[in-house]
């Protein structure tokens, strides 16, 4: 008797704990390749602005603007670094840093795994958080994704190679 009521709570428990984990929905994949793009269109955008507002700003007032648009020189010091390509088990995975005044002002993306669904729904949401925590951490010293071991670990590998070249 004892035994009969020993497997049945097990099996309930598992059954319990079995429909309650939480899957990714189809929104999350909807929106796969735009995190990504998202990310790697940051970048650039600053940077163009910047220069553009410096321009503007000199050409449609005195030198009092012109001055304080001096950060034009720090832009000057902005660099990307493309870390070495790291193979995982599901495909390469390369991560570019952009580095301003010795600082990580971005990280993105040139390679990862996006062969199927799987790897767009893991990656989509996997990579923008890598990301953003390089730029916090300003060091490979991150956390990996949960769910996305694989890639984690390629990109923490490749993100160190692309400091090591920043010599930060």
């Amino acid at each position: 008797m004892r035994r009969i009521t020993l497997w049945a709570l097990s099996t309930l428990t598992s059954l319990v704990l079995l429909f309650s984990y939480h899957t990714s929905t189809s929104s999350t994949t909807a929106s796969a390749a735009s995190p990504i793009v998202a990310q790697a269109n940051v970048t650039p955008a600053p940077s163009a602005t910047t220069g553009s507002s410096s321009s503007s700003g000199s050409s449609s007032s005195s030198g009092s603007q012109a001055t304080p648009k001096a950060t034009t020189t720090p832009k000057a010091t902005t660099k990307t670094y493309a870390g070495s390509a790291v193979d995982t088990q599901y495909g390469p995975v390369q991560v570019q840093i952009t580095v301003a005044n010795g600082k990580i002002t971005a990280a993105s993306v040139l390679q990862v795994p996006w062969n199927n669904g799987r790897d767009q729904e893991i990656n989509s949401v996997a990579v923008p958080q890598l990301n953003s925590e390089v730029v916090q951490a300003q060091s490979a010293s991150i956390d990996m994704v949960s769910g996305a071991t694989f890639t984690s670990q390629g990109y923490l590998q490749s993100l160190q190679s692309a400091i090591d070249q920043a010599h930060l």
